[in-house]
């Protein structure tokens, strides 16, 4: 199949699928007599669990892992749950960090008077010098 049909059936963007080409966690695409990239079914599986792993919020290096893995029938079940879970605890981190910006902007939204004055909290904070800030 064309690249068109290859991402339509992928839920990705024939963009992506060159991408995902360039950096090597898809294998070049063969090509047709006309130069135009051909793709087998065996590829848009590829593409497809390179998206879902995406979805997931996996790095690329870690869907390059989870990749070999997969195509490892050799594979210890245990190396892909620690790469689970590597990534859980990574997940974990970044929403720790999301909860403190919330908890940092709601407290200037509940200092904003959000009236008709020009002094605000908000942009007065988002000026200060960085040593200033909290």
């Amino acid at each position: 199949m064309n690249i068109g049909q290859a991402a339509k059936s992928s839920g990705l963007s024939a963009k992506m699928i060159r991408y995902y080409e360039s950096i090597e966690l898809l294998p070049s695409a063969g090509r047709s007599a006309s130069g135009y990239r051909l793709y087998s079914s065996a590829d848009v599986q590829r593409l497809s669990f390179i998206k879902r792993a995406r979805d997931l919020g996996f790095s690329l290096s870690d869907v390059g892992q989870l990749l070999a893995l997969w195509q490892d029938k050799q594979r210890a079940s245990a190396t892909v749950k620690a790469l689970a879970q590597g990534h859980i605890a990574e997940l974990d981190r970044r929403i720790e960090e999301l909860r403190v910006l919330r908890a940092s902007i709601s407290q200037l939204v509940s200092d904003c008077q959000g009236d008709q004055r020009p002094d605000c909290p908000i942009l007065n904070d988002l000026a200060a010098p960085c040593s200033a800030k909290h």
